[in-house]
């Protein structure tokens, strides 16, 4: 597996994580104080395009790193959680990094 599908998805998955969290908070200032119905609606909208290129790059390391559809279907749906595509990223990564061709094996510990 190459670095750069590691790095397509840890990209995608933080400005997902970041945008999820700034629509989460104008949620919070549209229904909760009555403002800002149009920038919710802006974010929304860029929230939903940039969660589906997230959903393409996700699925493209999940099945060059063969994982199993549960945990596949777990990175896919984190970002749709507010904080938990951050904990989720840093999980992947360390899993990945590993399978990256190129990437010396860790040593075996008798």
């Amino acid at each position: 597996m190459k670095s750069s599908v590691l790095t397509r998805y840890r990209v995608m998955a933080y400005i997902t994580a970041v945008m999820l969290l700034v629509l989460c908070t104008c949620m919070i200032f549209k229904y909760g104080f009555d403002m800002g119905e149009d920038v919710t609606f802006a974010v929304s909208q860029a929230h939903g395009v940039l969660y589906i290129i997230y959903l393409v790059f996700a699925f493209d390391l999940g099945s060059k790193a063969r994982w199993p559809f549960g945990k596949l279907l777990w990175v896919l749906l984190s970002g749709t959680i507010p904080f938990a595509a951050f904990f989720v990223e840093r999980k992947v990564v360390a899993e990945a990094l590993p399978l990256i061709s190129g990437a010396r094996p860790e040593p075996v510990k008798a």
